[in-house]
């Protein structure tokens, strides 16, 4: 496919083909129709971040005298309490309040011990489930033996607040070393154009921003992005690159058409979500957990937003979003587009107030 020059690239657009490779830039290319039922969903998507704002709002409001909220399956915003009074509070506001199962001081003592005993643990993650007042604990395919039944006893010491989930496949980051990131013998994507200080940025993760310095929008390296300034990984996933021309505040549908971005917010869980990629294109999920633990091979990241969107190598650090609401984006995750999968984001509030950048 064509990449349009560095002062049209849009977000998730950060790829070229290899020319002449028919195979490869099928597979790129993907079905048409399917490509247009992606961005279908991708649009329909944006009547939820009403909704969604209202959960997140409260659910911080409410700080740790709840487990979070979430977007039930009629959409409505769900909070959870633990108090009559917060119920009472939650309802006003329009949302609806769910007396919580367990405890929030038990949810914060479940994850503070397993961050203890197993960060650092490649294969295995957790996040809290608003929905259920559980901590959700993961295990990928890599995890047997000795190490799975580590895992096993340590989620059984901590009884009914635990909830253990396998995940298909293995946990990695989604850079593809190796096979062009246009820049550093790995391929990424454009997250979203950012501004800092009246100047042109855009964000992308931080385990490419950490190997890549000099950044091109094609692979022979003759028309430049721009340069990495400040990235980080682990521990969180975004890198800031200043760019060299403008860049539109908009999404790559893959369509041949481009989905604006007009703000950025923190995701909920159940939230219908979009995500651009250079190697996939656009594909739809909805939000499982935010705030969630992930032990990836090359370190351990917190405060992720799990989904259930697919991605593959190359979609690293594209856009998470929701209509016109920049989200997060991609770290990594388990499985690929065709058998479907689990994917984890870099929530971008945070890389934005890290950066002290805006959405333009």
């Amino acid at each position: 496919m064509a990449v349009a020059g560095a002062a049209g690239l849009v977000a998730g657009s950060l790829y070229a083909g290899h020319t002449g490779e028919g195979a490869q830039a099928a597979k790129l290319a993907g079905d048409a129709q399917a490509r247009r039922a992606q961005a279908g969903g991708a649009r329909a998507s944006s009547a939820q971040p009403r909704a969604a704002a209202l959960a997140a709002r409260l659910a911080g409001r409410l700080g740790g005298r709840t487990a979070g909220g979430y977007l039930d399956a009629a959409g409505r915003p769900v909070v959870t309490v633990a108090t009559a009074a917060d119920a009472a509070m939650v309802r006003s506001a329009g949302a609806v309040p769910k007396m919580m199962r367990t405890s929030p001081r038990t949810l914060a003592r479940t994850t503070a011990a397993l961050r203890r005993s197993m960060a650092g643990t490649p294969g295995t993650g957790w996040a809290v489930d608003p929905a259920t007042s559980q901590v959700v604990m993961w295990v990928d395919d890599s995890v047997k033996g000795a190490r799975m039944a580590g895992v096993r006893r340590a989620a059984a010491g901590m009884g009914t607040a635990v909830r253990m989930v396998r995940l298909p496949g293995r946990l990695h980051t989604l850079a593809l070393g190796g096979d062009a990131i246009f820049g550093g013998g790995a391929r990424c994507s454009l997250g979203f154009n950012v501004e800092r200080g009246g100047q042109p940025f855009f964000l992308t993760a931080g385990h490419c921003g950490n190997i890549v310095k000099d950044w091109t929008a094609d692979q022979a390296g003759a028309q430049a992005l721009g340069t990495t300034v400040q990235s980080d990984f682990p521990g969180n996933d975004f890198a800031l690159v200043q760019a060299t021309d403008d860049g539109q505040s908009a999404v790559d549908l893959h369509d041949g058409t481009a989905q604006p971005i007009a703000k950025a917010a923190d995701a909920v869980v159940g939230q219908q979500v979009a995500r651009s990629g250079s190697t996939t294109g656009v594909h739809t999920g909805r939000v499982t957990a935010v705030g969630a633990t992930v032990n990836f091979p090359e370190g351990t990241v917190t405060g992720m937003i799990q989904t259930t969107v697919c991605a593959e190598p190359g979609d690293s650090g594209g856009p998470l979003f929701s209509g016109k609401t920049a989200l997060g984006l991609t770290s990594g995750g388990s499985g690929d587009c065709q058998t479907g999968g689990v994917t984890f984001f870099q929530p971008v509030t945070e890389a934005l107030q890290t950066f002290g950048a805006q959405i333009p």
